[in-house]
């Protein structure tokens, strides 16, 4: 089947509300090659905010063609076809709470047996009233974005006033309502050094999960500064002290992290720059000494090999970073799609270009597709994110 990129409307573009149900990252006896752990699908591009990095250039309304309810039931029913387990199905946006039927879809998933997870926007709409009919209706597991450690910082990339002490006690009512408890963070050059006092926010206000975006230049992300490939290695480094806090820690295109994270399980640390110096050592002031053993998850996905991502229009791509269109619910079985699309199989093959090609932590990390085809145009070239020299 050829691919083609989105356009008009259909724009794909970068995901930064990305949560993950806390188990799904171990692939266990899941075959990748038949079936993805996780398909995420932009329920609709409407939103209350307009952050700066927001992957779906989020506006006022829903944009022309969003999937019917009818539609997005039988989009959720074919999710079933994948058979057991069946997917995880994360629920993003725009903002997931402006989809009026979004109890009717959620209530459905858990009758045809698909797990879901939600990632909400900081808005009037998250009342604990709503709060507490989607944990009613099955919802276990849901995410904030969480972008500073302070309100310049927060609310300088989502672009609204008092958005900081919100959000902190919208953690805090999600799990007084009962969710499994998710944070997530986009880091750049602009937050980079706040990251141990977020890391210690998420601890106080009970986060399950920290997952931690490395920006991708795409959709309103595109005017932001990515971190070079050493700082990235930096950045990863610290991330595997975080996860000796008693919350689970994962990267959102950042794979290199897998890596590192078993340099350090087999006691080698790699090399490390000055940004991680000063992690590191912030690290220690904010939380004190380790408390448990790594809870850093380095098994699973990449963009298409054990994910998804469905549009609010319908196209689905190999992950929301990652915007080459590879068919459409409406007219395609997503089931066929993942499993037969040449694309998707070249990425789960690992065939890639460059240093990615040639590199021994292909299998575990793969570099991000969605960055290479960012700054090449090839989704199967190399990472240029990643400082690490294959030794072939």
């Amino acid at each position: 089947m050829p691919y083609r990129l989105a356009d008009g409307t259909g724009t794909v573009r970068a995901v930064v509300n990305h949560p993950m149900h806390p188990h799904a990252a171990a692939t266990g006896g899941v075959d990748l090659d038949r079936r993805p752990i996780l398909v995420f699908w932009e329920s609709t591009r409407a939103c209350g905010l307009a952050c700066r990095h927001c992957r779906a250039e989020a506006q006022a309304t829903p944009v022309p063609g969003e999937l019917s309810t009818d539609e997005s039931l039988r989009f959720i029913d074919s999710l079933s076809a994948f058979g057991k387990p069946s997917p995880i199905l994360i629920i993003t946006g725009g903002d997931v709470l402006m989809r009026p039927d979004l109890d009717q879809l959620v209530e459905h998933s858990r009758d045809v047996g698909v797990h879901v997870a939600l990632a909400p926007s900081v808005t009037p709409l998250l009342t604990d009233e709503r709060l507490e009919q989607l944990r009613t209706a099955g919802v276990k597991v849901a995410s904030l974005s969480l972008d500073g450690a302070s309100p310049a910082t927060h609310e300088g990339l989502r672009g609204i006033n008092g958005h900081f002490p919100a959000t902190i006690a919208a953690l805090d009512r999600m799990r007084a309502n009962g969710f499994v408890v998710q944070v997530n963070t986009v880091v750049t050059s602009d937050n980079v050094h706040e990251l141990p006092e977020i890391a210690r926010i998420a601890r106080d206000h009970g986060a399950a999960i920290w997952e931690v975006f490395f920006l991708v230049n795409v959709g309103r992300g595109s005017s932001m500064l990515e971190l070079g490939p050493d700082d990235n290695e930096d950045v990863c480094q610290f991330l595997y002290d975080a996860s000796r806090y008693d919350f689970i820690v994962r990267t959102v295109e950042g794979p290199m992290f897998r890596r590192v994270v078993r340099w350090r399980e087999e006691g080698h640390q790699g090399p490390t720059g000055p940004l991680y110096e000063r992690l590191a050592a912030d690290l220690l002031d904010q939380l004190g000494p380790p408390t448990t053993a790594s809870k850093a998850h380095t098994k699973g996905t990449r963009d298409g090999r054990g994910i998804v991502f469905v549009s609010a229009t319908g196209d689905i791509t190999p992950a929301g970073f990652l915007p080459i269109v590879l068919g459409n619910v409406r007219t395609h079985d997503i089931v066929d799609v993942y499993r037969d699309h040449p694309l998707l199989q070249q990425i789960r093959a690992a065939e890639f270009g460059g240093k990615c090609g040639t590199c021994d932590y292909s299998e575990l990390c793969g570099g991000s597709r969605s960055r290479a085809y960012a700054s090449s145009g090839d989704p199967l070239a190399e990472d240029p994110a990643c400082a690490y020299i294959p030794a072939g």
